[in-house]
């Protein structure tokens, strides 16, 4: 898999490097760019699978980039790394087909986690988001900030209590108006979702069945075959089998 790294901050931009080639040598760095603009003559002459890229930046920024190489009709998939308090930006990348979103700083699993998903479902198309905010117009601004990180992020680790210190709010706080707005607490409404894009792979054969949990945030497949025949009702092979 062939990865350009467009940040520019060059200890950020350095660091990343490190951390993508040390996960493994199938992923190789073809480039570097501090800017939309100079990665943009890159990504036209090289092509890359992947782009990681910084949102804020000088002279293109990082949607910029993916509008600009979007009309160039190169078929590049672009991971947004950003800060929490860019929701609006999230939104916005969801709805342009960007697969992945990450929240600086960022992790080695995190990396990790998206570049195997990344590489399991090359060549395939993957359509498993919905804009959440949509489907609850009248929530707490804040419950929305908290759906769109759910949309950008369910294939990660999220928990309530690290949304709700991002948030600037109590957990208790945070609950109460997730409760309110949404019906179910946020636990349970966490798992539904996942169990949902879990449903919409299975059917798109996205990625191969033995790494969906993993694609949408379980690390142990007895616990999601558990989960998802609690949410579904059926287990995983026999949704399998009435969906043909």
């Amino acid at each position: 898999m062939r990865i350009l790294i467009v940040e520019d901050e060059q200890r950020a931009r350095k660091g990343l490097f490190k951390l993508i080639t040390s996960i493994g040598d199938e992923f190789e760095i073809i480039g570097e760019a501090p800017d939309g603009r100079k990665a943009l003559e890159i990504i036209k002459s090289t092509k890359p699978d992947v782009v990681f890229t910084d949102i804020r930046m000088p002279y293109m920024d990082g949607m910029a980039l993916i509008k600009a190489v979007e009309s160039f009709e190169i078929k590049t998939k672009f991971v947004i790394l950003s800060a929490y308090e860019d929701f609006d930006i999230a939104r916005q990348a969801i709805s342009m087909g960007v697969t992945e979103y990450l929240v600086k700083p960022v992790t080695y699993q995190e990396v990790e986690d998206i570049l195997m998903r990344l590489q399991s479902s090359a060549g395939k198309k993957i359509e498993v988001r919905k804009d959440l905010q949509l489907s609850y117009p009248d929530a707490h601004p804040l419950v929305l900030k908290a759906l769109t990180m759910i949309e950008v992020s369910y294939g990660t680790k999220i928990s309530q209590e690290e949304l709700a210190e991002n948030l600037g709010i109590t957990q208790e706080y945070f609950s109460y108006l997730f409760r309110r707005d949404v019906g179910e607490n946020f636990s349970k409404f966490l798992k539904k979702y996942r169990i949902d894009v879990a449903k919409t792979m299975i059917l798109n054969e996205a990625v191969p069945k033995e790494d969906i949990p993993y694609s949408v945030g379980f690390s142990d497949p007895k616990y999601f075959n558990k989960i998802f025949r609690e949410i579904a009702g059926e287990s995983v092979a026999e949704f399998i089998r009435n969906n043909k």
